[in-house]
Protein backbone atom coordinates (compact mmCIF):
# COMPACT_ATOMS: atom_id res chain seq x y z
CA UNK A 1 0.00 0.00 0.00
CA UNK A 2 2.73 2.39 0.90
CA UNK A 3 3.87 2.58 -2.78
CA UNK A 4 0.00 3.96 -3.74
CA UNK A 5 0.10 6.28 -0.52
CA UNK A 6 3.32 8.12 -1.86
CA UNK A 7 1.64 8.20 -4.89
CA UNK A 8 -1.65 10.03 -3.44
CA UNK A 9 1.08 12.70 -1.14
CA UNK A 10 3.05 13.61 -4.33
CA UNK A 11 -0.38 14.75 -6.07
CA UNK A 12 -2.43 15.69 -3.13
CA UNK A 13 -0.02 16.86 -0.28
CA UNK A 14 -3.21 17.30 2.38
CA UNK A 15 -3.54 13.40 2.21
CA UNK A 16 0.02 12.49 3.77
CA UNK A 17 -0.66 8.69 4.93
CA UNK A 18 1.88 7.31 7.25
CA UNK A 19 1.95 2.90 7.37
CA UNK A 20 2.74 0.97 10.22
CA UNK A 21 2.60 -2.63 11.03
CA UNK A 22 2.44 -2.74 14.60
CA UNK A 23 2.02 0.67 16.39
CA UNK A 24 -1.43 1.74 17.45
CA UNK A 25 -2.71 5.14 15.26
CA UNK A 26 -1.50 7.96 17.19
CA UNK A 27 -4.01 10.20 19.44
CA UNK A 28 -3.96 13.55 21.04
CA UNK A 29 -1.65 16.61 19.56
CA UNK A 30 -4.41 17.12 17.36
CA UNK A 31 -4.70 13.08 16.02
CA UNK A 32 -8.33 11.93 16.42
CA UNK A 33 -8.64 8.20 16.10
CA UNK A 34 -11.29 7.27 13.89
CA UNK A 35 -12.88 5.24 16.75
CA UNK A 36 -13.11 7.16 19.36
CA UNK A 37 -15.03 9.44 16.12
CA UNK A 38 -17.20 6.80 15.82
CA UNK A 39 -17.92 6.66 19.72
CA UNK A 40 -19.57 10.03 19.19
CA UNK A 41 -18.58 11.18 22.50
CA UNK A 42 -15.65 14.34 23.80
CA UNK A 43 -13.68 13.05 20.40
CA UNK A 44 -16.26 14.21 18.49
CA UNK A 45 -16.73 17.28 19.84
CA UNK A 46 -13.33 18.19 19.58
CA UNK A 47 -13.58 17.33 15.78
CA UNK A 48 -16.70 19.31 15.06
CA UNK A 49 -15.33 22.50 17.10
CA UNK A 50 -12.60 22.67 14.37
CA UNK A 51 -15.37 22.87 11.48
CA UNK A 52 -17.45 25.73 13.66
CA UNK A 53 -14.48 27.34 14.48
CA UNK A 54 -13.86 27.64 10.33
CA UNK A 55 -17.07 28.65 9.26
CA UNK A 56 -17.55 31.47 12.00
CA UNK A 57 -14.10 32.61 10.42
CA UNK A 58 -14.39 32.20 6.67
CA UNK A 59 -18.08 32.62 6.83
CA UNK A 60 -18.83 35.26 9.56
CA UNK A 61 -22.12 33.28 10.72
CA UNK A 62 -22.90 30.64 12.78
CA UNK A 63 -24.11 27.17 11.40
CA UNK A 64 -26.88 25.02 12.35
CA UNK A 65 -25.41 22.07 14.51
CA UNK A 66 -26.63 19.73 11.18
CA UNK A 67 -24.75 21.49 9.18
CA UNK A 68 -21.75 21.49 10.97
CA UNK A 69 -21.69 18.19 11.61
CA UNK A 70 -22.24 17.16 7.77
CA UNK A 71 -18.65 19.46 6.81
CA UNK A 72 -16.71 17.42 9.81
CA UNK A 73 -18.44 13.83 8.38
CA UNK A 74 -17.37 15.24 4.57
CA UNK A 75 -13.67 16.59 4.97
CA UNK A 76 -13.51 12.72 7.15
CA UNK A 77 -15.00 10.50 4.67
CA UNK A 78 -13.59 12.15 1.55
CA UNK A 79 -10.39 11.73 2.91
CA UNK A 80 -10.70 8.49 4.18
CA UNK A 81 -12.49 6.95 1.27
CA UNK A 82 -8.90 7.38 -0.77
CA UNK A 83 -6.95 4.65 2.08
CA UNK A 84 -9.05 2.23 -0.23
CA UNK A 85 -9.83 3.43 -3.74
CA UNK A 86 -6.16 4.63 -4.42
CA UNK A 87 -4.70 1.16 -3.76
CA UNK A 88 -7.10 -0.33 -5.68
CA UNK A 89 -6.95 2.44 -8.45
CA UNK A 90 -3.15 1.93 -9.16
CA UNK A 91 -2.14 -1.66 -7.90
CA UNK A 92 -5.57 -3.50 -7.74
CA UNK A 93 -4.87 -4.00 -3.89
CA UNK A 94 -7.86 -3.27 -1.60
CA UNK A 95 -6.64 -2.78 2.45
CA UNK A 96 -8.59 -3.51 5.11
CA UNK A 97 -8.45 -1.04 7.68
CA UNK A 98 -11.45 -0.81 10.50
CA UNK A 99 -12.01 1.92 12.58
CA UNK A 100 -9.26 0.54 15.00
CA UNK A 101 -6.36 1.12 12.63
CA UNK A 102 -6.87 5.10 10.99
CA UNK A 103 -5.88 8.07 13.11
CA UNK A 104 -6.53 11.53 11.23
CA UNK A 105 -4.83 14.94 11.63
CA UNK A 106 -7.02 17.08 9.55
CA UNK A 107 -4.76 19.97 10.35
CA UNK A 108 -1.51 18.89 9.28
CA UNK A 109 -3.17 16.68 6.12
CA UNK A 110 -1.91 13.39 7.66
CA UNK A 111 -3.43 10.14 8.03
CA UNK A 112 -1.88 7.05 10.26
CA UNK A 113 -2.90 3.79 9.46
CA UNK A 114 -1.79 0.26 11.16
CA UNK A 115 -1.83 -1.91 8.30
CA UNK A 116 -3.79 -5.87 8.38
CA UNK A 117 -4.70 -7.68 5.30
CA UNK A 118 -5.54 -6.63 1.94
CA UNK A 119 -7.38 -8.38 -1.38
CA UNK A 120 -5.97 -8.50 -4.32
CA UNK A 121 -6.03 -10.15 -7.96
CA UNK A 122 -4.91 -13.80 -7.96
CA UNK A 123 -1.70 -12.79 -10.50
CA UNK A 124 -0.76 -9.76 -8.07
CA UNK A 125 2.69 -10.30 -7.44
CA UNK A 126 1.75 -9.92 -3.63
CA UNK A 127 -0.37 -12.43 -3.52
CA UNK A 128 1.98 -14.77 -1.44
CA UNK A 129 2.80 -12.44 0.72
CA UNK A 130 0.87 -12.52 4.52
CA UNK A 131 -2.12 -11.07 4.82
CA UNK A 132 -3.08 -11.24 0.99
CA UNK A 133 -6.33 -12.96 0.30
CA UNK A 134 -6.72 -13.03 -3.62
CA UNK A 135 -10.12 -13.34 -5.10
CA UNK A 136 -11.19 -14.55 -8.01
CA UNK A 137 -11.76 -11.55 -10.57
CA UNK A 138 -12.02 -7.80 -10.92
CA UNK A 139 -15.71 -7.62 -9.75
CA UNK A 140 -15.01 -9.63 -6.54
CA UNK A 141 -12.08 -6.99 -5.99
CA UNK A 142 -14.88 -4.26 -6.26
CA UNK A 143 -17.21 -6.24 -3.91
CA UNK A 144 -13.95 -6.07 -1.29
CA UNK A 145 -13.84 -2.56 -1.97
CA UNK A 146 -17.34 -1.68 -1.06
CA UNK A 147 -17.26 -3.44 1.84
CA UNK A 148 -13.93 -2.26 3.13
CA UNK A 149 -15.19 1.05 2.88
CA UNK A 150 -18.47 0.22 4.47
CA UNK A 151 -16.56 -1.38 7.24
CA UNK A 152 -14.70 1.22 7.98
CA UNK A 153 -17.58 4.12 7.64
CA UNK A 154 -20.57 2.33 8.89
CA UNK A 155 -19.37 2.58 12.60
CA UNK A 156 -18.63 6.35 11.73
CA UNK A 157 -21.55 7.07 10.21
CA UNK A 158 -23.41 5.98 13.50
CA UNK A 159 -21.35 8.49 15.40
CA UNK A 160 -22.44 11.17 13.86
CA UNK A 161 -25.46 10.41 12.89
CA UNK A 162 -27.14 11.98 16.05
CA UNK A 163 -25.69 15.11 15.05
CA UNK A 164 -27.58 14.89 11.65
CA UNK A 165 -30.63 15.49 10.04
CA UNK A 166 -30.30 12.60 7.95
CA UNK A 167 -31.89 9.01 7.98
CA UNK A 168 -29.66 5.88 7.44
CA UNK A 169 -30.09 5.99 3.64
CA UNK A 170 -29.58 9.48 3.08
CA UNK A 171 -25.44 9.41 4.98
CA UNK A 172 -25.03 5.75 2.81
CA UNK A 173 -25.75 7.77 -0.10
CA UNK A 174 -23.44 10.69 1.17
CA UNK A 175 -20.83 7.71 1.33
CA UNK A 176 -21.66 7.00 -2.29
CA UNK A 177 -20.89 10.79 -3.19
CA UNK A 178 -17.20 10.19 -0.97
CA UNK A 179 -16.14 7.41 -2.88
CA UNK A 180 -16.71 8.60 -6.31
CA UNK A 181 -15.47 12.46 -5.70
CA UNK A 182 -12.71 11.68 -3.97
CA UNK A 183 -11.16 9.24 -6.80
CA UNK A 184 -12.55 11.17 -9.21
CA UNK A 185 -10.57 14.27 -8.30
CA UNK A 186 -7.50 12.48 -7.73
CA UNK A 187 -7.84 10.89 -11.06
CA UNK A 188 -7.92 14.01 -12.63
CA UNK A 189 -4.56 15.31 -10.51
CA UNK A 190 -3.21 11.77 -11.87
CA UNK A 191 -3.87 12.64 -15.37
CA UNK A 192 -5.94 9.64 -15.34
CA UNK A 193 -9.45 11.38 -15.19
CA UNK A 194 -11.12 9.22 -17.95
CA UNK A 195 -9.65 5.24 -16.45
CA UNK A 196 -11.45 6.83 -12.47
CA UNK A 197 -14.51 7.81 -14.05
CA UNK A 198 -15.00 4.40 -15.82
CA UNK A 199 -13.68 2.57 -12.34
CA UNK A 200 -16.08 4.67 -10.07
CA UNK A 201 -19.26 3.75 -12.70
CA UNK A 202 -18.20 -0.33 -12.52
CA UNK A 203 -17.69 0.02 -8.74
CA UNK A 204 -20.90 1.94 -8.65
CA UNK A 205 -22.80 1.03 -11.02
CA UNK A 206 -26.09 2.59 -9.18
CA UNK A 207 -28.22 1.43 -5.88
CA UNK A 208 -27.24 -1.52 -4.50
CA UNK A 209 -27.18 -3.66 -1.01
CA UNK A 210 -24.60 -1.18 0.22
CA UNK A 211 -24.79 1.72 -1.25
CA UNK A 212 -28.22 2.98 -2.08
CA UNK A 213 -27.01 5.20 -5.11
CA UNK A 214 -24.12 5.16 -7.94
CA UNK A 215 -21.05 7.10 -9.56
CA UNK A 216 -24.21 8.85 -12.09
CA UNK A 217 -21.75 10.24 -14.02
CA UNK A 218 -22.81 11.73 -17.46
CA UNK A 219 -21.50 14.18 -20.25
CA UNK A 220 -21.77 17.56 -20.19
CA UNK A 221 -23.68 18.88 -23.50
CA UNK A 222 -21.68 21.91 -25.31
CA UNK A 223 -18.35 21.35 -23.13
CA UNK A 224 -15.69 22.43 -25.70
CA UNK A 225 -12.32 20.63 -26.38
CA UNK A 226 -13.31 16.92 -25.79
CA UNK A 227 -15.10 14.83 -23.59
CA UNK A 228 -16.18 16.38 -20.34
CA UNK A 229 -17.84 14.48 -17.81
CA UNK A 230 -20.20 15.81 -14.49
CA UNK A 231 -22.11 14.10 -11.95
CA UNK A 232 -25.12 14.94 -9.22
CA UNK A 233 -24.15 15.01 -5.96
CA UNK A 234 -26.67 11.86 -4.49
CA UNK A 235 -26.52 13.71 -1.03
CA UNK A 236 -26.67 17.55 -0.14
CA UNK A 237 -23.51 18.84 1.22
CA UNK A 238 -25.29 21.64 2.69
CA UNK A 239 -23.22 24.63 1.43
CA UNK A 240 -26.33 26.39 0.78
CA UNK A 241 -27.52 27.27 4.01
CA UNK A 242 -24.26 29.66 3.86
CA UNK A 243 -24.31 30.64 0.79
CA UNK A 244 -27.43 29.92 -1.27
CA UNK A 245 -26.46 31.58 -4.22
CA UNK A 246 -22.93 29.47 -4.16
CA UNK A 247 -23.80 26.21 -5.28
CA UNK A 248 -21.35 23.71 -5.64
CA UNK A 249 -19.90 22.38 -8.70
CA UNK A 250 -21.83 18.63 -8.34
CA UNK A 251 -25.23 20.74 -7.08
CA UNK A 252 -28.68 19.51 -8.63
CA UNK A 253 -29.30 23.24 -9.32
CA UNK A 254 -25.60 23.66 -10.71
CA UNK A 255 -26.36 24.34 -14.63
CA UNK A 256 -24.36 22.86 -17.10
CA UNK A 257 -22.86 25.84 -18.58
CA UNK A 258 -21.62 27.04 -14.73
CA UNK A 259 -20.32 23.90 -14.30
CA UNK A 260 -18.24 23.93 -17.86
CA UNK A 261 -17.05 27.94 -17.41
CA UNK A 262 -16.03 26.74 -13.89
CA UNK A 263 -14.08 23.73 -14.87
CA UNK A 264 -12.67 26.06 -17.96
CA UNK A 265 -11.29 28.00 -15.22
CA UNK A 266 -9.41 25.92 -12.90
Amino acid sequence: MLGAYERLAEVLPSCAVTVSTGAVPPTGGGWVHAADLAAGGPALDAFLAWDEAQVERDYGQRARPDVIAGFGLHRYAWHICLLFTVPWFLHRRVPRLTVHQVSYHRTRGRIAVRTAGFACLPDDRAAALPGARPVMDEEALRAELRTAVAEHLGPVLDGFRPRMRRGTRALWRMAADEITEGLWHVGGLLGEEPRAVAELTALLPGPGDLYPAGAAFRPLAGAEGGPVVTRNRASCCLFYTLRPDEPCLTCPRTADAERIARRGAN
